[in-house]
């Protein structure tokens, strides 16, 4: 485990926001920490870093205890808390060679970073000027200067627009699946971590309520296939008649269990090839609060 926590706890005040919480995070894994807002992810990860300290509990990082390693530990650990601490005047070039001297790292690997995050083109354009992607986008190659064998990203995603999300996400399994890295991320989208983490865990009012890997996760969540069609009653009749399970039934719409992307692809042919128009088919998720009643009523 790269990240191994047992009983960890942090009150402000006399408010406890984290209870007793263990994580277990896999090496070269990407694992989604899921939560509403105020759930205690922020905490929880200001305290994998060494800037919040624990109430109770321990905390180990790449096998070490973290207070005692704490200078080794942290060499190892690349970081993005909310929003990236980028220079607005200094070009995004200009942001990595400063840290990169900073942090005594070779200036080689400040274009090699602006490849990896596709900034090559926008390295001489001033960062303030940059877009909310660029400037996530920027802040990771911030946090990857050092070539950290672990990177923790705090609600990277947060305001970004859809095509700045998709290039958060594609750089991520990139790092994970062509450098080796091992990648924490917090998010209160359900959707988005299920399509690029490996591994979850789901917090809530400080409490861990489910961790395992994502098919663990589907187990509990129930996904469904929802299907727009011309004729809804027609296409449950077809799919019955082929052994899918019909959840629920409208004029518009039908829902049956997900199982697979190639479930969904059969379902389509099938309708199609029995000439029923299929205006939309799509795999459908609960929404966090709904699995965490389920989760809840579970335990």
């Amino acid at each position: 485990m790269v990240i191994r926590t047992e009983g960890l706890s942090f009150s402000f005040d006399k408010q406890q926001v984290v209870k007793s919480l263990s994580l277990q995070v896999p090496a070269g894994s990407i694992y989604g920490f899921l939560g509403p807002n105020g759930a205690g992810k922020t905490t929880t990860i200001k305290m994998l870093l060494n800037l919040l300290k624990t109430d109770q509990g321990s905390i180990h990082i790449f096998g070490l205890e973290l207070q005692s390693n704490r200078i080794n530990i942290l060499s190892q650990v690349g970081s993005l808390i909310e929003q990236p601490a980028i220079y607005h005047h200094l070009t995004g070039k200009e942001n990595l060679l400063n840290r990169a001297m900073l942090l005594q790292v070779n200036e080689n690997r400040v274009d090699e970073m602006l490849k990896l995050v596709q900034l090559t083109n926008a390295a001489h354009k001033k960062a303030g000027q940059y877009s909310l992607g660029m400037k996530q986008r920027l802040g990771i190659a911030l946090a990857l200067l050092s070539d950290p064998k672990l990177l923790i990203l705090d609600e990277p995603t947060n305001g970004l627009d859809p095509n700045g999300i998709i290039e958060i996400r594609e750089l991520i399994i990139r790092l994970v699946q062509e450098q080796g890295k091992t990648v924490f991320i917090s998010s209160h989208l359900l959707s988005e971590i299920e399509k690029m983490a490996t591994h979850v865990g789901i917090i809530n009012e400080g409490e861990l309520l489910f961790q395992g890997s994502v098919k663990d996760l589907e187990s509990i969540s129930h996904p469904q296939v929802q299907i727009e069609a011309d004729n809804t009653v027609d296409a449950a009749n077809l799919l019955k008649r082929h052994d899918f399970i019909v959840n629920n039934i409208n004029h518009e719409r039908l829902y049956i269990p997900f199982t697979s992307k190639q479930q969904i692809g059969e379902i389509n042919s099938l309708l199609v090839q029995n000439g029923i128009t299929v205006f939309g088919i799509n795999k459908q998720h609960k929404d966090l609060e709904k699995l965490f009643l389920d989760i809840t009523k579970s335990n």
